[in-house]
C-alpha cells in the first residue's frame, strides 16, 4: 500500500495545477486518473493525422502582465505554439444576419462597439470600465478568505443580464456584447454581473489559441509534476474515498484493485461525483450529498469536427458566432431537436505547423441539454443504438447548414465529420451531465452554489470548474486557492507578481 502527502482525484487542469504547486512546494503528490490520457476537457485525439480538441479552443489573458501570463509563466507553459488571434476581430458576431466585429484591448473594443451604437457611448463606457475592474481584481475577488468583501459579494449577487439593462438601453447591443458568450451558460435569471464580467474581460484583454491542441498544455503540466517528485497515474479510477468520522484515510482504486493513503486528498472531478464516491463510507452525511447532488448543472455541448480537404476553406485568426435569433439571454431555453442549431460557435484550428492560408479542421459548437440524450447514460462508446447515431447524425447536419449560411465553401471542402454530444463528455471527462461549464451559479443563491474548497471531511478539498469560475482562467485561480488551504498564502501571492 502506498502513502503520499496528497492524492489527487482527476488529472484535470485544475488536478495537475494543484499537483504541480504542491510537488513544487515539497508535497509527495500522486494524481490518479480514470483514462488513458489526461487533461479532462484539454484531451487531444488525432483523426486523419490531425489533432481534434474536446473542449479546448482559446484563452484570454495570456498577454504579458496579464493573470493568465503570470500563471503559465509559473507553470513552464508560455513556449508552447500559442497563436495571438486577430486585433480587430477575436469574434465576429452574426445576428440574424448581421455582423460585428469584436476586436481586442478595452480602448478598441469599446470604440468598436460606440461605432455600431454611438448613441450609447455612456453605456458602453461603463461596461468596459466594470470589466477593468473586476479583470484588475480577480486576485482579491476569488479569495475564499474575502468572500465577504462588500465588492466582490455585491458582483457575484448581482444578475449580469439586471446589470446591462440598467446601463444600456439598445437591446441589441446587449445581444453584441453578448454574442461571444458561448463560452458561458446565458442565463437572465441566474448568471452572477462577476460571472459574465470577469469571463468577458480576460477576453478582451487578449486572446489565444494553439497549435497541435490544448493536450500540450495537460502534458506540459505532467512533466513538471514527476521532475518535482509527483506521480501521475493513468487507468487508475478512485472508486471509493474511506475513511470514517470526516476525516479520510485512503482511496480506492479500480473497484479495489489497490488502495492509496495520503494526509490530505483533493478531488478535482465534479462535486456531485465526489460526494458519490463517500456513499458506502459515510463520511458526508446524507443530506449533504443530496444537497450537492441537487444542484443544478449548466448545460453541455455538441462538437461537430471536421476534417477538411486541403486548400479549400482559409485559415480565420477570429471565431464566428452565429444567431438565427435575437434576445440571445433566451437561447437556452428552448433547446429542442428541430430548434437545437439556432446557435453556434465557429472555431477555425491553425495549421499544426507551417503555412495557415487554409485550415483543415473547423469545429462548430452549439448548445445541447442533457434531456437530449440521458436516456443512453449508461451505455457504452459505440454501443448506443441507431436512434442515437440518427441523433448526432441530424444536429451535426443542422450545424454544418448553419455554418455553410457563412462559409458557403465549407460543404464541399468536408473529408470527415466526427461528433460529441454531452454525453461523450460524461464518458470520457466523467463531467456530470455533460455541462460545459459545471455547476450552474445563481446569484438569487450564492449559498449554495457558490462552493468553497472545504468540505464536512476535513482533509478534502475540491477544485475545479464547478467552484468558483469556469473555463481556464476560472479553473487556474480556483486551483490557488484550493493549494491556499495547504501552503503558506504568501507563498501563492508570488504567483500573480507582475
Amino acid at each position: 500500500m502506498e502513502k503520499f502527502d496528497i492524492v489527487i482525484i482527476g488529472a484535470g487542469l485544475g488536478g495537475l495545477q494543484c499537483g504541480y504547486i504542491l510537488a513544487d512546494n515539497g508535497l509527495r503528490v500522486c494524481i490518479l486518473e480514470q483514462d488513458a490520457l489526461i487533461g479532462g476537457c484539454l484531451q487531444t485525439y488525432r483523426r486523419a493525422g490531425l489533432p481534434l480538441d474536446t473542449g479546448f479552443h482559446y484563452i484570454g489573458g495570456l498577454d504579458e502582465g496579464q493573470i493568465l501570463h503570470r500563471l503559465f509563466k509559473y507553470y513552464n507553459l508560455l513556449d508552447l505554439p500559442w497563436v495571438r488571434m486577430d486585433d480587430n476581430c477575436v469574434d465576429r458576431v452574426i445576428i440574424k444576419g448581421k455582423s460585428y466585429d469584436i476586436p481586442q484591448g478595452y480602448d478598441n473594443y469599446a470604440n468598436a462597439l460606440k461605432g455600431y451604437f454611438p448613441d450609447q457611448a455612456a453605456g458602453i463606457d461603463e461596461w468596459v470600465n466594470m470589466m477593468k475592474q473586476v479583470g484588475d481584481g480577480i486576485f482579491h475577488s476569488l479569495q475564499p478568505r474575502s468572500a465577504e468583501s462588500v465588492f466582490s459579494q455585491s458582483l457575484f449577487a448581482r444578475g449580469a443580464y439586471e446589470y446591462l439593462n440598467s446601463i444600456i438601453s439598445d437591446p441589441l447591443l446587449i445581444d453584441v456584447i453578448s454574442g461571444p458568450a458561448l463560452k458561458m451558460e446565458l442565463n437572465a435569471e441566474k448568471l452572477p454581473l462577476y460571472t459574465f464580467a470577469q469571463i468577458n474581460s480576460s477576453f478582451v484583454q487578449s486572446a489565444y489559441r494553439i497549435r497541435g491542441g490544448g493536450m500540450q498544455i495537460a502534458e506540459q503540466l505532467r512533466k513538471g509534476i514527476e521532475s518535482k517528485g509527483g506521480i501521475v497515474k493513468r487507468n487508475a479510477k478512485v472508486t471509493q474515498i474511506l475513511g470514517s468520522e470526516g476525516h479520510a484515510t485512503s482511496v480506492e482504486v479500480n473497484n479495489g484493485e489497490y488502495i492509496v493513503e495520503a494526509d490530505k486528498f483533493i478531488s478535482d472531478i465534479h462535486p456531485a461525483a465526489t460526494m458519490n464516491l463517500m456513499e458506502q463510507s459515510g463520511l458526508v452525511r446524507k443530506i449533504y450529498r443530496k444537497r450537492i447532488n441537487g444542484l443544478q448543472n449548466t448545460y453541455g455541448m455538441f462538437t461537430t469536427s471536421l476534417i477538411l480537404k486541403e486548400n479549400c476553406v482559409k485559415y480565420q485568426n477570429n471565431n464566428i458566432y452565429v444567431y438565427r435569433q435575437d434576445n440571445l439571454w433566451h437561447v437556452a431555453d428552448n433547446l429542442e431537436p428541430d430548434k437545437i442549431v439556432n446557435s453556434a460557435l465557429i472555431s477555425f484550428v491553425p495549421a499544426d505547423k507551417g503555412d495557415s492560408t487554409y485550415t483543415r479542421n473547423i469545429d462548430i459548437l452549439t448548445p445541447m441539454n442533457w434531456s437530449m440524450v440521458d436516456r443512453w447514460f449508461g451505455t457504452k462508446i459505440a454501443s448506443r443504438g441507431v436512434e442515437y447515431e440518427e441523433l448526432k447524425r441530424i444536429v451535426a447536419q443542422n450545424s454544418i447548414e448553419l455554418a455553410a449560411e457563412y462559409l458557403p465553401e465549407l460543404k464541399d471542402a468536408i473529408q470527415e465529420v466526427y461528433t460529441s454530444s454531452p454525453l461523450t463528455y460524461t464518458d470520457y471527462t466523467a463531467t456530470a451531465q455533460g455541462s460545459a461549464y459545471g455547476i450552474q451559479k445563481d446569484y438569487n443563491n450564492l449559498m449554495f452554489t457558490l462552493l468553497t474548497p472545504r468540505t464536512p471531511v476535513d482533509n478534502l478539498l475540491l477544485t475545479g470548474q464547478s467552484l468558483n469560475l469556469h473555463g481556464i482562467l476560472g479553473t487556474s485561480m480556483t486551483s490557488l486557492f484550493t493549494c491556499a488551504e495547504l501552503v503558506d498564502i504568501n507563498y501563492l501571492a508570488t504567483f500573480i507578481e507582475k
